[in-house]
């Protein structure tokens, strides 16, 4: 990469990158403000806008989206007659989970080990940073042959849809000719890698209701319905005896006919506990790449600590549904809810409250900006073509987008490789990923400017 202007501005650049980054993982930017303070999310965003008018952005603004969160928007105007591309990323990030299960601080980003642990350096703080270096990149060669617009979302991890509902009264403002989504990664460390296709999701919280108030289990135990057990019946109606996903009336059975996922690649990737079995039938590229998967997010009932002789009279869990592309995620709502409602045991009471949706999202890789960023891909990491993979995970704004510029091409890259542990404790970031990956967007940007 060295001989390349570009890779060597980047690679100069990283010091100070990483000066950034340590700023931005500092405001613990959850959009929970039941968690969080609002003033963390708010500063996080003011951090944003305030980069993006030091790189000469103009109409930058924070959006007040309808969620009540902001989204932090800016322009940069490019030669005349250029072609537009969005770059998208998020600044609010997941809880941290258990603080003392990090190694480190969380809101500090630390070195180890060669890379650059804290909540948010991959997912998606990072993504910000790679954008700003892939500017200052070109501004220092020759300059921005497109004109940019910048978005970064405070509600993603949420899935609250702010920045969807505020895009489609606003279609003007995120118009582009391609856009790039900086919030996926690469199959692996040093496999440049494009997202091809993201899975949708559906939340639900559901509620079983079962006796006016909790009974002594000695007293009443046998005789009386028990909500948790009413609630625990109902959530493993929801995978089949090897684990698969079977809500009632959804297809589960369809094939990825992309990069291959080697199971032991995967149990690594995963960290499965030696002896235990991964679930489900098919390839794991089927399993987490083209067919739903339901997860039990929580579950309200008495902890183990402190719990009392008694049948519970309610129960509450939040289900997480993902849908593959092809299945709209409305339907699979509805058919998860029925699934819910059907398989309460006992006449219990139940209550079902869907709480975020989004939908699944396939690109169409023919098109004149992949071969952009195959280009740009071969020169950033040497000796590597770009590779095709899904994402488990959703992005709804994706949809959005495609609904809203049908003609616009869209990409998504980005930092979460495996080892990165996005969403869970002692989340990292590679910076190589980081330069290497700034340098493939600089160059992208160039290649597709020439298009």
């Amino acid at each position: 990469m060295s001989s390349n202007p570009v890779a060597e501005t980047v690679a100069s650049l990283m010091p100070r990158a990483r000066q950034e980054l340590t700023e931005l993982v500092a405001f613990k930017s959850v959009a929970d403000f039941a968690q969080f303070p609002k003033s963390e999310s708010e500063g996080a965003a003011t951090w944003v806008a305030d980069a993006l008018r030091t790189e000469g952005f103009q109409d930058v603004s924070l959006l007040d989206t309808p969620d009540g969160t902001q989204s932090v928007y800016g322009y940069l105007p490019g030669p005349e007659g250029a072609k537009t591309v969005l770059l998208y990323a998020h600044y609010d990030v997941q809880p941290p989970l258990d603080e003392a299960a990090w190694v480190s601080p969380p809101f500090e980003l630390t070195e180890r080990d060669g890379r650059w642990y804290g909540r948010g350096a991959a997912d998606c703080k990072g993504g910000v940073i790679m954008h700003l270096l892939a500017l200052r990149a070109l501004k220092a060669n020759g300059g921005v042959p497109v004109h940019v617009k910048v978005i970064a979302e405070g509600s993603e991890e949420q899935g609250t849809g702010g920045l969807e509902r505020y895009a489609e009264q606003h279609p003007e403002l995120l118009a582009a000719d391609t856009i790039v989504i900086g919030d996926a990664g690469n199959f692996r460390v040093g496999l440049p890698t494009v997202t091809s296709t993201l899975r949708g999701m559906t939340m639900m919280r559901v509620r079983i209701d079962t006796l006016e108030g909790n009974l002594h289990s000695g007293q009443f135990g046998g005789a009386a319905p028990d909500a948790l057990a009413a609630l625990i019946r109902v959530l493993d109606s929801l995978r089949a005896e090897d684990g698969s996903t079977t809500v009632d009336g959804l297809t589960a059975d369809a094939q990825w006919d992309g990069l291959r996922y080697e199971d032991a690649q995967f149990r690594k990737d995963a960290k499965v506990l030696d002896g235990v079995e991964l679930i489900g039938s098919g390839t794991v590229a089927d399993r987490i790449w083209a067919r739903p998967a339901v997860t039990v997010l929580g579950i309200d009932c008495p902890p183990v600590v402190g719990a009392t002789p008694s049948v519970q009279a309610s129960a509450r869990a939040l289900i997480s549904l993902r849908v593959p592309p092809g299945v709209d995620a409305a339907g699979a709502t509805k058919l998860l809810q029925a699934h819910l409602e059907a398989h309460t045991p006992w006449g219990a009471r139940v209550d079902c409250e869907q709480i975020g949706q989004g939908q699944a999202f396939r690109a169409d890789t023919s098109s004149p900006a992949y071969e952009a960023m195959a280009t740009a891909m071969a020169v950033a990491y040497p000796g590597q073509e770009m590779s095709y993979a899904g994402q488990g995970g959703s992005i709804p704004l994706c949809n959005t987008l495609a609904a809203l510029y049908p003609d616009a091409e869209i990409l998504l890259i980005g930092l979460s490789e495996p080892e990165a542990q996005i969403h869970a404790v002692n989340e990292s970031v590679s910076p190589e990923e980081l330069e290497r990956l700034s340098v493939a967007e600089a160059l992208f940007l160039r290649n597709y400017a020439a298009h």
